[in-house]
């Protein structure tokens, strides 16, 4: 189904309020790349005012030095530039929160472009994380064990004209000059966006915007 985001906020509230003390809830945001995942997920974190914690996949790319090893620097967004195994690993540990135990997760840090590991602190207290990523939803292994352990998954769908346009421009701001970039996001993020919109059909809800517009969750 769709929905417009003055519903969302609700519903991410409603998701914490289910977590106990032994069982913490992870949210799923996922969609094609540049269609607002991120925007939406830092929204939510935003709003529940110290409730969740954002733990971005892409915390789990593979290492420029890795895929220039593998011959995938080309590729670098693709399913197979990414750790996995890694991923369902913090996620599990993030379901079960251990008492008193601090759980860190690597972020990305698109200056430099590279995974950076113990950015994100997880207190054991926070009763939800929300994780966004293009590939929560692909059924394959090993990308299905990271789905068997998100209590919800939402979809973020937009006009694809709009998105190729965001993605352009995020390239060219962290470096990339312009004819790289569209030939980078028709070549190998166009691809990723094709294999991330067959999975759809499986989330638990779709997000549609609008182009121009931002996802804006409904204040407390």
């Amino acid at each position: 189904m769709d929905t417009d985001p003055p519903h969302l906020l609700a519903r991410a509230r409603r998701l914490a309020a289910s977590a106990t003390p032994a069982r913490r809830r992870i949210l799923g945001i996922t969609g094609p790349p540049g269609a607002g995942k991120s925007t939406l997920a830092a929204h939510l974190v935003a709003r529940l005012a110290g409730q969740a914690a954002l733990v971005p996949m892409d915390g789990f790319h593979l290492a420029g030095s890795e895929l220039r090893r593998l011959g995938r620097t080309h590729r670098k967004g693709a399913p197979d530039t990414f750790d996995p195994d890694g991923y369902a690993a913090l996620l599990a540990r993030l379901h079960s929160p251990a008492p008193d135990t601090v759980v860190y997760a690597p972020a990305f840090d698109r200056r430099i472009e590279e995974p950076v590991a113990g950015s994100i602190a997880v207190p054991p207290h926070l009763p939800l994380v929300i994780t966004e990523g293009n590939y929560l939803l692909v059924d394959e292994a090993p990308w299905a064990r990271a789905r068997a352990l998100l209590d919800e998954v939402w979809y973020v769908d937009l006009d694809g004209t709009e998105r190729v346009r965001r993605l352009v421009g995020r390239h060219e701001r962290f470096g990339r000059p312009r004819a790289d970039a569209e030939r980078f996001v028709h070549a190998s993020d166009e691809a990723n966006a094709r294999l991330v919109a067959a999975t759809r059909d499986r989330a638990d809800l779709v997000v549609t915007f609008a182009p121009g517009a931002a996802p804006r969750p409904d204040g407390p």
